[in-house]
């Protein structure tokens, strides 16, 4: 019986002929996996496994190499929030716009609010430094958010 839905598994699959291993399509598997579940469970990695012929193993070693990806103890909330603390975004308050968004949802670094919507993380740098200080919502890069933004933007990813 399969853990991942047939939707999922066939994306997995698509990615098959773009690489020139199996083994190589593990981290989009993963991505994809954790995109959708907003996490990677275990009977995920077995059936990725599978489906790129490696061990558990192999795959729960890849995951747990990048600091991205959560196992279900520890699921993403519904958005992403990082916030960059490159040189540019700590020089224009970075630093102080983490701990007010930490402040204001009630969490550390890496966790998730209450209510289950929200994962505020860091970011050594998310790569729009002129637009500093910034964060990355999901995919969406923000710039210029300052500390007057930060309670309108709890509420728009509250939604």
């Amino acid at each position: 019986m399969s853990f991942l839905s047939p939707e999922l598994r066939q994306q997995i699959l698509d990615y098959l002929p773009r690489y020139p291993s199996k083994q190589a399509v593990t981290l989009p598997a993963l991505h994809l996996v954790q995109d959708s579940l907003r996490c990677v469970p275990l009977p995920a990695i077995r059936e990725i496994a599978e489906i790129l012929d490696l061990s558990p193993a192999e795959v729960h070693d890849t995951m747990s190499f990048y600091g991205f990806f959560r196992s279900e103890k520890d699921a993403l909330g519904k958005n992403r929030l990082w916030v960059c603390r490159s040189l540019a975004c700590m020089l224009r308050g970075g630093d102080e716009l983490l701990a007010d968004v930490c402040q204001k949802l009630h969490v550390r670094p890496g966790g998730t609010s209450s209510d289950g919507k929200i994962t505020v993380e860091f970011a050594e740098c998310i790569g729009v430094c002129e637009g500093a200080p910034a964060v990355l919502i999901n995919d969406e890069a923000r710039m210029n958010v300052t500390p007057d933004k930060v309670d309108g933007l709890i509420a728009e990813l509250r939604v």
